[in-house]
């Protein structure tokens, strides 16, 4: 099969397509035919240092669409020929900048009827975060005020979604530029970060999504009510934060996503019930990874970009 590989850390130019053994699934696992997988910043963080993976080559990829090849021992949920979509499990269980990739069975749930594979590629990492960040994590309800950072982004365009989905009343930051999108989104508010500070013109905020970290984090603290709640996507460097969070009466959780076959299942129904779509920034062939790669790195994309897998007679 044809998969894109790297045999050392770098820019994005150490990424070629090679050609490697399909794999077998095992027990509980099964076999996809990958049609779209989705590129985020963790692809192009462990690209160029490895991060939580020290071993190489490396094939990158967590998320996947596509249709199941085979099926391991004991799967019960899938049959060869379904369409499905997912996370494989973070950050271990990668691989799936390829034509095929395996995973437990139970990290992916059927996928939507009314989506193509390039959305359904997009949505898994991103939508997770935010689905476990919001839901599991904060448990945010109707009424709440929930403030989004980098409300453009992979994760955030997806989180005020969601937020808007559980009946929040939300606030998102995002360049002048893209306020128009991040409103079509259905946020009620949007903060221009270049010109305003956020941190004077909101307050009484139940629950903050950072995915910056560092300074954006550590100010956000100030306007959550007490009670309140920032989940951050980073770890946090500074070792005063817990003392001001227990004077202000609030929490902080970092949160590093899980694969999550029910978490995918309520993403499904996010989709199919017309609340959750992701904006498409690009979508590249496979081959093509190290531009893809390239242009999320600039860090000015909105939304999310895809590779696409297109099947090819051996």
């Amino acid at each position: 099969m044809r998969a894109i590989s790297q045999d050392t850390y770098g820019t994005p130019d150490v990424l070629e397509e090679v050609r490697l053994p399909r794999p077998v699934p095992g027990p509980s696992q099964i076999l996809v035919a990958v049609r779209a997988a989705g590129v985020n910043p963790t692809d192009w963080k462990h690209r160029e240092g490895g991060l939580f993976l020290d071993r190489l080559p490396l094939v990158l990829g967590w998320d996947v669409s596509g249709t199941v090849e085979a099926v391991g021992f004991g799967v019960t949920l899938f049959k060869p020929g379904d369409e499905v979509f997912g996370m494989l499990p973070y950050p271990y269980g990668l691989g799936s900048h390829a034509e095929y990739v395996s995973g437990p069975a139970r990290a992916f749930a059927h996928k939507p009827a009314g989506i193509d594979h390039i959305q359904a590629g997009a949505l898994p990492l991103a939508a997770l975060t935010a689905y476990q960040a919001l839901v599991d994590t904060a448990g945010v309800r109707a009424g709440q005020r929930v403030l989004v950072h980098a409300a453009a982004g992979g994760v955030g365009h997806l989180a005020v979604q969601i937020a808007k989905a559980r009946g929040a009343y939300v606030i998102g930051t995002a360049s002048g530029a893209k306020h128009d999108f991040v409103r079509s989104l259905g946020a009620d508010e949007v903060i221009d970060y270049r010109s305003v500070d956020f941190a004077e013109a909101v307050q009484d905020i139940d629950v903050v999504l950072d995915p910056l970290s560092g300074d954006t984090r550590a100010r956000s603290l100030g306007v959550l009510r007490p009670g309140g709640i920032l989940v951050s996507l980073l770890p946090g460097t500074d070792p005063g934060e817990a003392d001001r969070a227990a004077e202000l009466g609030v929490r902080v959780e970092s949160l590093l996503v899980e694969a999550d076959h029910a978490g995918m299942e309520a993403i499904a129904d996010l989709v199919e019930a017309g609340s959750l779509r992701a904006h498409i920034e690009a979508a590249f062939p496979l081959a093509e990874a190290a531009k893809a790669h390239a242009l999320g790195e600039t860090g000015r994309t909105t939304g999310k970009i895809v590779l696409v897998v297109e099947p090819q007679d051996v």
